[in-house]
């Protein structure tokens, strides 16, 4: 793993030549000098980025023995796989700019760290493994279409992988719902209503407060990190997904939508005060998912320490 260079004192001068690659397209590797500021959101973003992953494993799991069939049963392991798989390229990004997992690790496990709020929603029925499928994820890949295209080089690369996964997800979530939607028994329809009455605001939410409450979305784009804010990439989330709702027969949860002259789709007003509460610890599994996540890493204790030793172990027999 390429380490990043010792930081200097920035100069006038570094962060021009910096800015100017950022400006002229280029990509910053971990080896290449970086503002401290940079490098710290990085940090933040990615790290907070993969807490979302490793947490988010947890609403889907728990269905994984309920599920009505062995089909559903077999895509619904392979998707919680591969959100595995994308807390560790994330994890490793992260790792490029000079912090460790055990300090990622540790910051989430005792609450410092936050990941998305979408998480800290319980799944209460097998259709909301299909709408988060659907609207989750489908948030994430706006988002992450984005990021796919940001300045730092490890976390461009990691999304771009990540990305062609979660368009398999968001596709088996979207033939589920429509499945019970369209074709589905009166319990099946009204099961995925339910679930899209739930999941529908705070899959809006997931993008992001809004541009004027995100301080930080004017230096990200600065740095090119972000190259969309949360409102423009909330409105592509929505005009993609309102439409395809509403013909497969279900009533978005929210009386104010409508079309403008452009063609975009206009929502109602956002309940922020609901999901700075959420990203606060006030969800209604804020303290279930940390305490699972804690539980798995005192019981996982035993395989890393193995580890540990089996790597030990090779060293001194190649130093012999």
């Amino acid at each position: 793993m390429t380490q990043p260079i010792p930081q200097t004192a920035e100069t006038p001068e570094q962060l021009a030549a910096f800015e100017a690659r950022i400006a002229a397209g280029e990509k910053i590797e971990s080896g290449d000098w970086m503002p401290e500021a940079y490098r710290k959101q990085l940090i933040r973003m990615i790290s907070q980025h993969a807490h979302s992953e490793v947490v988010g494993m947890l609403p889907e799991g728990a269905w994984i023995t309920r599920a009505p069939n062995l089909h559903r049963k077999m895509i619904l392991i392979a998707k919680v796989q591969d959100e595995a798989g994308h807390g560790q390229y994330l994890y490793h990004a992260a790792e490029t700019l000079g912090t460790t997992r055990e300090e990622m690790l540790d910051a989430l496990l005792t609450g410092k760290a936050k990941y998305s709020s979408i998480f800290n929603y319980p799944t209460l029925t097998w259709a909301d493994i299909g709408m988060i499928g659907w609207l989750v994820d489908g948030a994430a890949i706006k988002n992450q279409t984005m990021l796919a295209g940001c300045s730092y080089g490890p976390y461009s690369r990691a999304m771009v992988r990540i990305c062609s996964e979660e368009t398999f997800h968001h596709k088996q979530g979207k033939e589920m719902v429509v499945a019970y939607a369209r074709e589905g028994t009166p319990e099946q329809k009204k099961m995925a209503q339910d679930a899209l009455n739930r999941w529908w605001w705070p899959a809006v939410q997931m993008l992001g407060p809004s541009d004027k409450d995100s301080p930080n979305t004017p230096q990200l784009m600065r740095w090119g990190i972000k190259l969309k804010t949360n409102d423009e990439v909330r409105q592509e989330f929505i005009n993609e997904h309102a439409p395809e709702l509403l013909e497969a027969g279900l009533t978005i949860p929210d009386p104010d939508l409508h079309q403008d002259e452009q063609g975009n789709w206009i929502h109602g007003p956002i309940n922020w005060e609901e999901f700075f509460e959420v990203i606060k610890g006030g969800g209604q599994m804020n303290r279930a998912r940390l305490e699972s996540r804690n539980r798995s890493h005192d019981e996982g204790a035993w395989v890393r320490e193995a580890l540990n030793a089996y790597e030990a172990r090779r060293h001194a027999q190649a130093a012999d």
